[in-house]
């Protein structure tokens, strides 16, 4: 079901439970991320990936929950760009925005570099021409699918969900079954635990943080919330959990089972992985190779689609709050979507995805992203002070926000040097931007539609039958039954 409809159940029309934004927490954060960065970090420091796993997902638990601290006390749309607006100045939450738009257009280039080297797993002898013209068909297939409108994307992507997370249940449960039959190699896999120096550990944990982003987009003005002191920082923090517990499990079975010379040299590690689950019967495994590889190239453009609505909607506020070319929120006159800012995105994503590797795209996401969630916990601080009657009844509402800053600082000081002087320019390149454009009046009419309580829940609807989010999605419709609220 697409954005345009849906049934009270999935948090339209009524307040949202614990149970729907943790669901919103999950599909905001697992998506195709888990085809790309699956094993990544085992490639750096071996099995003790593991590790860095659950602690890239406790520090974007602490993050998130700045975020959920700054919605409380300043509830309204805009995420980080408001905090900080209002914290700081509105130069201030320009140049986050700025950031996020920059961190997104990365982000956006690192799924036609992982379609492409899943498809060359696939088909290989694909040479480097053939594969920029994959990659041009990708972002092409994305262009298309967004400028006719997220409805009807909405409704395929609903439609493919299952296709979707078949193949990583194929793979956990072959896992589970290779660890109970083939315990001895499960466990010579697992050894040395690891294999990498405390560098290597850094690189690993920026490259496995980029799997857990995504959390600020659970984070809703508290109108739309049933008792928000209490549900959104629950919710943040189950939805987490859930979201840590199946990431470490899809490694735990993967690094098990694929041996290190293996997955050190793989571009795709959960096709290398069912070929090793699924050997026998022989059989089987190229069935079970096919399942997973068109699961792996449905969820990557799933998400890159996904990420351009998303990006387009971050530039199409900023345009009607005055401070990008007029452009970015020119409206197609039949589907109504912002056409022009997505050519410009999706053409400088490909451009991107051409010069940039898999490693130094995802780096210079988490470095922009980190900037972002920094000042965002800083703003937490400056907000509490501001809003007394409202932060006192938050739970460590100083000590959460100085753990998330010094956790966005420990990511931006682990990223290469290249990485962050190229960061650096990129964000520099928003100050005569911002000049340029912010005596521009902002305008209210397209404010106020893209903001709009319907708007948000439109959008929180979409997010919250999200990939691994719709088996819970259903859950909860059972539970509640045909006459449920």
């Amino acid at each position: 079901m697409g954005a345009g409809g849906g049934p009270k159940a999935g948090g339209r029309g009524s307040k949202l439970t614990t149970f729907d934004v943790t669901s919103l927490v999950v599909g905001s954060i697992i998506g195709a991320d888990v085809y790309v960065a699956t094993a990544i970090g085992a490639q750096l420091v071996g099995p003790a990936s593991l590790l860095v796993w659950v602690l890239a997902g406790l520090m974007a638990m602490t993050i998130a929950l700045c975020f959920a601290y700054c919605v409380m006390m300043v509830p309204r749309v805009g995420g980080p760009y408001a905090y900080v607006k209002q914290a700081f100045s509105p130069f201030a939450g320009f140049m986050v925005g700025w950031g996020l738009l920059l961190a997104e257009w990365f982000s956006l280039a690192v799924f036609p570099v992982a379609f492409t080297q899943y498809f060359v797993s696939l088909v290989p002898g694909i040479d480097a021409l053939g594969q920029a013209v994959l990659k041009a068909v990708f972002i092409a297939i994305i262009l298309g699918t967004n400028l006719v409108g997220v409805k009807a994307a909405g409704r395929v992507n609903d439609g493919l969900t299952i296709a979707k997370l078949t193949p990583l249940v194929l793979i956990v449960l072959g896992g589970l079954a290779f660890l109970g039959f083939q315990t001895p190699t499960f466990a010579s896999n697992l050894s040395p635990f690891v294999t990498g120096n405390l560098s290597a550990f850094g690189s690993a944990l920026v490259l496995i943080f980029w799997a857990y982003a995504g959390f600020e987009l659970s984070t809703l003005p508290t109108d739309n919330v049933e008792e928000p002191q209490r549900t959104i920082p629950r919710a943040i923090v189950t939805g987490m959990l859930i979201v840590i517990a199946f990431y470490f499990v899809t490694n735990f079975v993967v690094v098990g089972a694929v041996s290190e010379s293996v997955l050190s040299a793989s571009s795709s590690p959960l096709l290398d992985a069912a070929r090793v689950m699924f050997a026998n019967p022989a059989s089987l495994t190229g069935v079970i190779v096919l399942i997973v590889a068109v699961g792996a190239l449905l969820s990557i453009t799933g998400a890159d689609e996904s990420g351009t609505v998303g990006t387009s909607q971050l530039a199409y506020a900023m345009a009607i709050d005055g401070l990008l070319p007029k452009a970015f929120r020119e409206t197609h006159s039949r589907y109504k979507t912002p056409y022009l800012g997505l050519v410009i995105l999706c053409s400088a994503a490909y451009v991107a995805s051409l010069i940039g590797g898999l490693t130094a795209l995802i780096d210079s996401s988490v470095f922009l992203l980190a900037f972002a969630y920094l000042m965002t916990c800083i703003s937490a601080l400056i907000l509490e002070t501001q809003h007394r009657d409202t932060a006192r009844r938050l739970r460590g509402r100083r000590l959460v926000p100085v753990l998330g800053a010094a956790c966005s600082v420990v990511l931006l000081v682990l990223v290469t040097p290249i990485v962050i002087l190229i960061a650096l320019v990129l964000l520099g390149v928003g100050v005569p931007v911002y000049v340029f454009f912010s005596p521009k009046k902002e305008s209210e009419e397209l404010r106020a539609a893209f903001l709009s309580a319907e708007a948000v829940s439109a959008r929180a609807y979409r997010q919250s039958r999200r990939f691994l989010a719709y088996p819970l999605a259903k859950l909860r419709a059972a539970l509640r039954g045909p006459g449920g609220p």
